[in-house]
This record gives structure tokens, sequence and C-alpha cells, in this order.
């Protein structure tokens, strides 16, 4: 089943009193009366599904849960409170019975390295930071760590530095590592990551597959082997998500593919005018033919589609100039975040990347005259429109 049909008709319909609604309901219960305490005991013992505990499992989570596991063809799936709490609970399944190392992306969300440096590494986790794009670099620090890990973005942010999923898997696999791909930009419309053999895929909800702008949510979706780890870890500690926010991911994910397509087809666009603005130094998006990861991209992303994301950098440019561009833009959204229905643009360098130190964004090639933005799905006339006036 293609993903477009998955994304309408996944997770709705399942048994009810009488009638089955067409869509799931919201529901609200923090606990479920059983018949008996026989069947809580087969519930709570695993030996029977069922509900029992809100923390445990929600119907309306459920859906959502059975909607993302067909997009990202995974074992199962856990929605969680946000995408960091996705993350964590990723990591920390997967390190429970392997080395307390993980290698991670150079090239990675700044809160991520928070989570990693400030979160984690303080209960001794070993972190060290590599170009996953580089394979020999890669191999020496496998080699030099045994990683009981290794996290990559599909897309990275904000410069769109594409991993290759498959090489990095096989490595990961031959030392009994973990690999986990946050699949936030990519979106399992562009690539899969547990079909190239990544362990688990990540996302924010609250993005693209939600998309507009309301809800605040995470995903965590595994392979057979980490999938109970995941949702024991999640019993334990309890991020969910709640059953209203489930339900509007769900809303929202129903239209994820259209929308995506649209998205996609705009940021093209909307780059390939970028190219040609004098004002323009530098356009960072996977359609480029000169992109350093092209040949990664051809094989990887499906035929096409090279995502939302679209990062530029303003010809000698610092905050100044930078806050000027955005003060004089009309239509694009000012606002932390990305993967909404409308434009959306982002300063890396005081937001997303703030608190990563100078070296490390030089190593990036995040600047100071960088822009990050998520191309909305309005008319890319106006988009470009807006960008023209506000560059002059």
């Amino acid at each position: 089943m293609k993903i477009h049909t998955q994304a309408v008709h996944s997770g709705d319909r399942k048994q009810a009193p009488l009638q089955i609604p067409v869509t799931t309901p919201v529901y609200t219960a923090a606990s479920y009366v059983t018949d008996g305490l026989e069947e809580q005991d087969r519930i709570f013992g695993a030996e029977e599904r069922g509900y029992a505990y809100q923390r445990y499992m929600n119907p309306t989570n459920v859906a959502l849960e059975e909607q993302m596991t067909a997009f990202e063809n995974g074992f199962g799936a856990l929605a969680t409170a946000s995408g960091m709490s996705a993350l964590q609970i990723a990591l920390t399944s997967v390190l429970l019975n392997r080395p307390k190392s993980v290698i991670c992306a150079r090239d990675i969300y700044g809160a991520t390295i928070k989570l990693l440096n400030d979160v984690m590494a303080p209960f001794a986790l070993r972190v060290r930071y590599v170009d996953t794009n580089d394979m020999a670099a890669l191999d020496a620090a496998i080699a030099e760590e045994t990683p009981g890990a290794v996290l990559i973005e599909s897309i990275s942010n904000p410069v769109l530095r594409v991993a290759d999923i498959d090489a990095i898997a096989a490595r990961c696999r031959r030392v009994n590592a973990a690999l986990l791909v946050d699949n936030t930009f990519a979106t399992p419309l562009l690539v899969r990551p547990l079909d190239h053999g990544a362990h688990m895929s990540i996302h924010s909800l609250t993005k693209f597959l939600s998309g507009h702008g309301d809800v605040l949510g995470g995903l965590v979706v595994s392979d057979e082997e980490h999938h109970e780890t995941v949702r024991r870890m999640s019993r334990i500690y309890g991020p969910v998500l709640g059953p209203f926010e489930s339900y509007l991911c769900m809303r929202g994910a129903k239209t994820f593919p259209l929308r995506m397509e649209r998205h996609c087809a705009n940021a093209q666009a909307f780059a390939a005018w970028l190219r040609r603005h004098p004002a323009v130094a530098k356009v960072h998006y996977c359609d480029d033919p000169a992109h350093p990861d092209a040949a990664i991209i051809r094989r990887l992303l499906s035929p096409g589609l090279y995502g939302a994301m679209v990062s530029f950098e303003l010809a000698g440019a610092g905050k100044a100039e930078i806050f000027a561009l955005v003060r004089r833009l009309k239509l694009a959204v000012n606002a932390s975040s990305l993967g909404d229905v409308h434009t959306m643009l982002l300063y890396p360098w005081i937001a997303s990347h703030r608190e990563v130190p100078q070296p490390m964004k030089s190593e990036m090639g995040v600047t100071e005259s960088m822009l990050r933005v998520s191309v909305g799905i309005e008319d890319i006339d106006d988009i470009i429109a807006d960008f023209a006036q506000a560059l002059g």
C-alpha cells in the first residue's frame, strides 16, 4: 500500500461498541475498567493486549502509532510528548545493554548536542562528534570507541548534508551498535531509514507529519529488536503524548504526503530563484548537482523530492543585516520551528545552534550570514515575491 493511501486509512476504524466511528475518537480516560482482576493481570503481564492506564497505552495514541509505523515501514512506534523526549527514549533504549558510548554526527541540531552533553554525558555517557559523511573518519571513530549507538540526521539541520544510511548501518551492525536516524527533515516520503538498515527512525511530530503548528509531539519508530524496550522505557518514566495531541497529529498526517509534495516543489523553485539573486552568496538545497552528497541523494531520496528546507547565506551579512532582512519580510513567519503549512524562517546563529561552540559551528558550516527557510505550501509566486522585496 502506498504512503498516500496509508495516510488516509492507517490507524482508523478499530473495533468499538456498536457502530465504528469513521475517525479515531479522543480517549481522555486516565485509566480503564477491566472485566475482573484476571483480565487486568493478563494485560499488565503482556499476555493480552488491552488498556489499563494511559501511561501504558491509550486507544487514540495507538491509532496514531499504527499510522506512523505504516509510514516508516517499522515494527512498532511510540508517540511521545516532544521530539527531544523521543530522542532520549530512543538513546536510553538502545544503550541499556550496549557500551555507554555514542558517536554523533557533527552536523546535527543544536538541542541534540545539548541533550548529549548536558543531560546524558553527566551520567557517564561518552559522546564523540564525527563528520559521518567522511567514511574514513567514521571507521576510525568506531574502531576507537566501540560505540553502543551512532546518531545521525537523514538530512542535517541546517546545512542539509545527507547521510549514507546504508553504509553507516552496515558499519553499525558489524560492531553491534544501534543506528538512530532523526528523520524529521526528510520525512518518510523521501526516505525510510529502517528500510536502509537503521534500528530506529525518530521524528518531531510537531513538524511535517502533523504540519499545522498546533501540536507538540515526538515519535520513535523501531525495529522488532528494540520496540518492546522503547515501550517499557516509556511506561517507566512516562513522556507520553496526550490523546488530544495524538488526535491532532493523526488528523494532520492524513494530508502529509500531499502537503510534503507541495513543500518540495515550492522549495525547489525557491532554491532555484535564490541561486540567481545577486544578494545571495550560497544556497544549500538537496537538488544541487554540486551538492557534496549528490550521489547519495540520487540513490537514497525519492525521485524528484528534495525536501522542504532551504538554507542560504546572504552576501557580506552579519547579525544586523540578517535582522534587517527578516524585518522586511511580510509573508514568511519568523518563528522557531519548521514544517508548518506556512513558510517559516529561522536564524540558526541565534536560535537552533546558538549554544553550539564556535569551532563546531565553523566545522558544520553554520555561518552568521545563514538563514534557514522551511518553505510552505502557499503559492510559490507569493513566497518569491516576499523574499524579492525583502532582499531588494
